[in-house]
């Protein structure tokens, strides 16, 4: 679908354009486009490397194994029906840490990799276990502390403040993780309770 949605902004806009008969402005917006799009992202190699640098001398130093500890209990209250020392926990734990230290890229793997372990678990593989709905539901609302990929894009444009953002993101990721834990139960307790 999302295809879709991509290929009628672009057809539209050059068609937009060729009616005006500034199809010109297509090709240099392309091109400006393309270009920034580069520099964007060399800019956030550099923040991603650190941050991931930084989660490697965590793991290295046994701080991730002590942040998985102290989400163990709410993993724990999250997940009730996936076993404490089945793959699968410990793939949500880390992904919740990478997310918290807003490290969406390397939180992702993780994430597919607790699916796939939570599918292993499922007795209907034709449909989503409660535990798969849960680390859906919270893989994308990512309560997050650090916000580093924004960080590291408010750097690029040279913003006067970069890490102002961490407040209001806080802010914002732990309203959009909690409704989406109550939605999750809400819905949990509907579908069981019929």
């Amino acid at each position: 679908m999302i295809n879709y949605i991509w290929l009628f902004m672009i057809a539209s806009g050059v068609t937009a354009a060729a009616l005006q008969g500034r199809i010109d402005l297509v090709t240099t917006a392309a091109l400006t486009g393309a270009k920034e799009a580069v520099a964007v992202c060399i800019g956030l190699i550099s923040i991603l490397v650190f941050w991931l640098g930084m989660m490697h001398i965590a793991k290295d130093a046994g701080l991730l194994e002590k942040l998985a500890k102290l989400l163990r209990p709410v993993a724990k209250l999250l997940f009730p029906t996936v076993p404490q020392d089945h793959p699968a926990m410990g793939y949500i734990l880390s992904n919740m840490s990478a997310n918290l230290f807003g490290l969406g890229n390397a939180a992702t793997p993780m994430g597919i990799k607790a699916m796939e372990e939570l599918q292993k678990l499922n007795p209907n593989p034709t449909i989503a276990t409660p535990a798969m709905c849960t680390l859906l539901a919270l893989n994308t609302s990512g309560l997050t502390l650090i916000p580093t990929t924004i960080i590291g894009i408010r750097m690029k444009y040279e913003s006067v403040d970069p890490t102002d953002i961490i407040g209001p993101t806080l802010l914002a990721t732990f309203c959009a993780t909690t409704f989406a834990v109550l939605l999750d139960r809400y819905y949990q307790y509907r579908t069981w309770n019929k």
